[in-house]
Order: C-alpha cells, then sequence, then structure tokens
C-alpha cells in the first residue's frame, strides 16, 4: 500500500492530518535550524564577552554589539550599553532581557501544542466515521456470511486515520519536549552568565564611585 492509497483508505480526516503534519515538520525545522545557529556559536560569543569585560569593558560592550544578531549577544548587550547605571538597574536590564529572549524561544510552541492535542482526536474522528460507515451497511441476517468480508476490510481501514493521527502527534510531541529541555538550558546559561557578567560590573563600578569618592575628599 503506497501513501496515496494509505490516504484515500483512511478517510475524511487524513486530508487535515496532512495539513497538520505539514504544519509540525515546518515548525520543527525552523526551530532545529534556529537551536542549531544558538547552539554553534553561544558559548564562544558568551566567552569573548566575559574574557573581555575583565580587562576592557568598553571592547566587551563592542563585542557584544557585533553579537547582537545571537540571544547571548543581546542578553549581554541589553545591560552594557547602558550609562553607568547603578547595579540593581543593570539587573533589571539583564532580567528584562531575558524574558524577552525566552519567550522569542518559545515561538513555534502553539503549532506543535495544536498539533499534539487535534492529531490524535483528528484521528478519532475518521475511525469514527469510518466504522459507521461500515456497520452501516451490515444486516443482521449477514452477520457470520461471507457478506460481511467487506465490512471488516473496512473497519480495518478505519483504524488507518487514528494510526496516522497517533504518529503525527508522537512525532510533534518529541520535538516539542527536546524544544522545551532546550529552553530550560537556555534559561540557565542566561542565569549563569548573567551573574557573571553582573559581579564583574559590580566591581567595576564600585571601584569607579570609590576613586570618585576619593577625589571629592582631595
Amino acid at each position: 500500500m503506497n501513501i496515496v492509497e494509505l490516504f484515500q483508505k483512511g478517510g475524511v480526516s487524513m486530508l487535515p492530518l496532512l495539513l497538520l503534519s505539514i504544519l509540525a515538520l515546518t515548525a520543527v525545522i525552523e526551530r532545529s535550524w534556529f537551536w542549531f545557529n544558538v547552539l554553534n556559536k553561544e558559548k564562544e560569543v558568551a566567552n569573548r564577552i566575559l574574557d573581555t569585560s575583565k580587562r576592557d569593558w568598553i571592547a566587551a560592550t563592542e563585542i557584544a554589539r557585533q553579537s547582537y544578531d545571537q540571544p547571548i549577544g543581546r542578553f549581554l548587550y541589553s545591560p552594557m550599553r547602558l550609562q553607568d547605571p547603578d547595579p540593581e538597574l543593570f539587573r533589571l536590564a539583564l532580567e528584562s532581557t531575558a524574558d524577552e529572549e525566552i519567550a522569542s524561544m518559545r515561538r513555534g510552541d502553539k503549532i506543535l501544542e495544536a498539533v499534539i492535542a487535534l492529531a490524535p482526536l483528528l484521528g478519532l474522528l475518521g475511525t469514527v466515521i469510518g466504522l459507521i460507515i461500515s456497520l452501516g451497511s451490515i444486516r443482521i441476517g449477514d452477520i457470520g456470511t461471507a457478506s460481511t468480508t467487506g465490512v471488516t476490510t473496512g473497519i480495518g481501514e478505519a483504524l488507518i486515520s487514528t494510526a496516522t493521527g497517533l504518529v503525527v502527534a508522537i512525532f510533534a510531541a518529541s520535538f516539542y519536549r527536546i524544544f522545551q529541555g532546550l529552553i530550560f538550558n537556555q534559561a540557565k546559561i542566561f542565569r549563569r552568565t548573567g551573574n557573571e557578567l553582573e559581579v564583574l560590573y559590580r566591581q567595576k563600578w564600585q571601584v569607579q564611585h570609590d576613586k570618585n569618592f576619593s577625589n571629592q575628599l582631595d
């Protein structure tokens, strides 16, 4: 049985299942490409910014600006571009940008969630419709005779839609869980790098303000 025959025998619910599978596949490809780029460059960008900020804050800020196309770059650049903010404002800028970046990383989740919820239901609906059609053609006197062979075949074909719905839902759920794990890990990376940058800035800020205070006394 080829794919065309499979869809023909699966019944009316196979078309919406096909649309859902296309939506899920599109979301998976787009998110996979996004995460590939993020994971491939993130560590290098974060290390460059943090290492440089220990020696030259202005140069580190420029590196963060040049890395603005990466989530970690935007995250670290948001407080660094401020003009001599106090440590609390610096931390607030980190936290608000982290929330925005994590939210943007969830793009595509709604599509996958809809596919996970709807695909099994559509598959079940197709099976129910197929069973109604098949059982509706049975007459009581025909039960157990050769005339019910076609009905048995029809029932088997009706189950195709349920199996297809489950396959589509399992595919979407698998990648959904993977992406959720990546987002969770990303939140931990943001928290760790943000804390390191904040500590460096607090040290820099304290030294600068101690120097200003000393100059005022002189």
